[in-house]
């Protein structure tokens, strides 16, 4: 066996390391070059400035106040600090959806609803994602996305004022409301 001194080894082993780690590049470099024009050359027309296409205007959404309530539209409940569609509400969301497919000519306002515990900041978000969470379901079930509007009320209105689970499982929810097209 040949020995080597130790700081070769050591140097050998950094060496390795450093190409081992550094590898190749995954894409060659690609220069861009441009010619210039040819002397003596015809220069094109200067091409009329593109004029910005107009806005589309924005679609006026209503206020959550136009809406009513619907008996056929049933709330769903979300585990604390969770925006995920429980099981037994998903059916609950299946009737809803099926209910919007036989009645196209309704838009749907769905609230988000969150329980007393949280900063405003965070149950007001919370709220958000539980509303659109519910949207997203119905959207899936092929109720066109263009149909929903989607407000949250964090935890500013309660079902339920105990302070206990009982209650703030009541206040964890989503809500649908409804207007005429």
């Amino acid at each position: 066996m040949i020995r080597l001194p130790r700081s070769i080894l050591v140097v050998a082993v950094t060496l390795a390391l450093a190409l081992g780690t550094s590898g190749c590049a995954k894409r060659p470099a690609v220069a861009v070059a441009t010619a210039p024009a040819p002397i003596g050359a015809a220069t094109p027309p200067a091409a009329e400035p593109a004029r910005p296409e107009p806005a589309a205007a924005p679609v006026p959404r209503p206020a959550p106040a136009e809406f009513g309530p619907n008996d056929a539209l049933r709330m769903i409940h979300f585990e604390f600090d969770k925006a995920d569609i429980r099981p037994d509400d998903a059916s609950i969301l299946e009737a809803n959806a099926r209910w919007l497919s036989d009645n196209p000519g309704h838009i749907v306002l769905v609230q988000g609803h969150c329980d007393e515990r949280g900063t405003n900041e965070y149950n007001l978000a919370l709220g958000e994602r539980r509303a659109r969470s519910a949207m997203n379901f119905l959207v899936a079930q092929g109720v066109a996305s263009a149909r929903f509007t989607v407000v949250s009320y964090g935890e500013e209105r309660p079902l339920c004022r105990e302070e206990s689970e009982t209650c703030w499982a009541q206040n964890r929810r989503a809500m649908f409301f409804i207007r005429p097209q």
